[in-house]
């Protein structure tokens, strides 16, 4: 699932850049090149779908960002498995320690 995901954002990603480059900016851009006589769809209407195409594009990639951060992987739920630096060791127990056995006494010998 995550993977699928990080894919998505990375498609929306390339798209996103596409869009922002083909917009018609204060110099021209390329949508200028629409310009034909023949054209269906005329400047205008070129512009408006591009910044249409962008906002949904960037609300996707920020949906999509947000949707992987709730699904990355390697979030444990079990407390006996996985620490911080090593979520894949198993933490084990420490047993408590114990006090050394007394040394015995023997009576001195003269």
């Amino acid at each position: 699932m995550y993977v699928v995901i990080v894919v998505l954002i990375l498609i929306i990603c390339l798209f996103l850049g596409l869009v922002v480059l083909v917009q018609n900016s204060k110099g021209g851009g390329l949508a200028a090149n629409f310009q034909s006589q023949s054209q269906i769809m005329g400047v205008r209407k070129t512009a408006d779908f591009l910044e249409k195409a962008s906002w949904g594009l960037a609300v996707a990639l920020l949906v999509l960002c947000l949707v992987a951060t709730a699904v990355v992987p390697g979030k444990h739920t079990d407390t006996n498995k996985g620490t911080d630096l090593n979520p894949n060791a198993l933490k084990t127990t420490v047993p408590a320690p114990t006090q050394p056995a007394a040394p015995s006494q023997t009576p001195l010998q003269q």
